[in-house]
C-alpha cells in the first residue's frame, strides 16, 4: 500500500493506494476507487475492500472525504455530498495521472452513504466503466425521513448564531457507547451496530472522530443521490445488500437505485443472514460480497 494525496480544489485529499501482489510498474492494471461511509475513513471498511480486491488483482484507492480523516479543506467535519462527489472525480482524474493504471478500466464501489455518493457520481462521470454499492444509502431519503423541517429550522438558527460570533455546533454521528445511547432511549438495530463498528475496536479508528458540522444537515437532507439514475446511470451496476434489515435503510435503497437505474447491465445481490454492519467487515458477509464484486469487475474492467 501507497500512501498518496492529490487534489480536490486547493486542499489535499489523502488516500491509500493498495497495489495488487508482485505489483510491476511497467504494467497497466485495471482501478477501482472505493468509498467509505459517512463518518467513517479510509482505513475503515473501504480499506478493507480495496485490500481483497488489491488481493485479486486491481489497484483499488481509497479515500478520506473532504474536511474528514486525513484529508484537508475547511471546515471540518462538514458532510457536503456534493463536495463527496467532487472527491470521487478528483480521484479518478488522480488515477488517470499514474503510468500504471489503464485510463479505460476505473471502476467505483461505494459503502453505505458512499455507495450513494458513488451511483451519484456514476452519472456524470463518464470515466467510470462499472460501479458497484455495498449497502448503498441514499442519505437524504434517510434524513427526510426524520423531522426534516425541525432540523432545517435549527439548521437556519445555528447558521444565524454562528455568523454573530457564536461557536461552530460539532454534533455526534452516533452516541458515543452503547449504554450512552440505552440512556437516550435508543435501541434500534442498525445504530446499535454502527456502534459496536465505529466505537469500539473492531473498527474504531483515530481520525474516524464521530464528528460531524451540524449545519451539514441542510446539505444531507436537500442531496437525493438517486435522482436522475433513471436517465443517467447507463454504467455496469451491481448492488449487494443484506436480508437483516435495520432502519438505516439500505436494503430499501438498494432495490430503488437497482430499479431506477438506467444500467442495460445490472443486478442486485442479497447476502442471506447479513446485516448492514456485518457488510462492513464479517469475514462471511464480506467474502461473499466479494464472490460476486470481483467477477462483476473483472467483467467489466478487464
Amino acid at each position: 500500500m501507497r500512501k498518496v494525496n492529490f487534489k480536490n480544489r486547493s486542499w489535499n485529499i489523502s488516500g491509500n493506494l493498495h497495489l495488487p501482489d508482485n505489483f510491476d510498474k511497467t504494467q497497466l492494471y485495471p482501478a477501482i476507487v472505493c468509498v467509505h461511509p459517512g463518518s467513517s475513513v479510509k482505513e475503515q471498511t473501504a480499506g478493507l475492500y480495496a485490500e481483497k480486491l488489491a488481493q485479486r488483482g486491481f489497484l483499488a484507492l481509497a479515500h478520506d472525504a473532504s474536511f474528514q480523516g486525513g484529508s484537508g479543506g475547511e471546515p471540518r467535519y462538514l458532510e457536503d455530498p456534493a463536495t463527496r462527489v467532487e472527491d470521487i472525480r478528483c480521484a479518478v482524474d488522480y488515477l488517470t495521472t499514474l503510468d500504471f493504471v489503464d485510463k479505460n478500466r476505473i471502476g467505483l464501489l461505494g459503502i453505505c452513504a458512499g455507495g450513494g455518493y458513488a451511483a451519484n457520481a456514476a452519472m456524470t462521470e463518464r470515466r467510470i466503466k462499472a460501479v458497484a454499492t455495498v449497502v448503498g444509502t441514499n442519505a437524504s431519503r434517510a434524513f427526510r425521513e426524520l423531522n426534516f423541517l425541525d432540523t432545517l429550522e435549527a439548521v437556519s438558527a445555528q447558521r444565524t448564531a454562528e455568523a454573530n460570533g457564536a461557536e461552530p455546533m460539532i454534533t455526534n454521528w452516533t452516541p458515543n457507547s452503547a449504554e450512552e445511547a440505552m440512556q437516550a432511549g435508543i435501541n434500534e438495530f442498525d445504530m446499535l451496530e454502527a456502534i459496536n463498528y465505529y466505537r469500539t475496536p473492531r473498527g474504531e479508528f483515530p481520525t474516524s472522530n464521530n464528528k460531524l458540522l451540524f449545519t451539514s444537515m441542510a446539505n444531507l437532507i436537500t442531496f437525493d443521490a438517486f435522482h436522475l439514475a433513471e436517465f443517467l446511470l447507463t454504467q455496469p451496476l451491481l448492488v449487494i445488500v443484506g436480508d437483516k434489515v435495520g432502519a438505516f435503510g439500505s436494503y430499501r435503497d438498494g432495490f430503488d437505485l437497482y430499479n431506477k437505474a438506467a444500467s442495460s447491465s445490472k443486478k442486485i445481490h442479497i447476502v442471506k443472514g447479513a446485516s448492514h454492519y456485518d457488510l462492513y467487515d464479517k469475514r462471511k458477509a464480506t467474502a461473499e460480497a466479494l464472490e460476486k464484486l470481483v467477477p462483476f469487475f473483472q467483467e467489466n474492467l478487464f
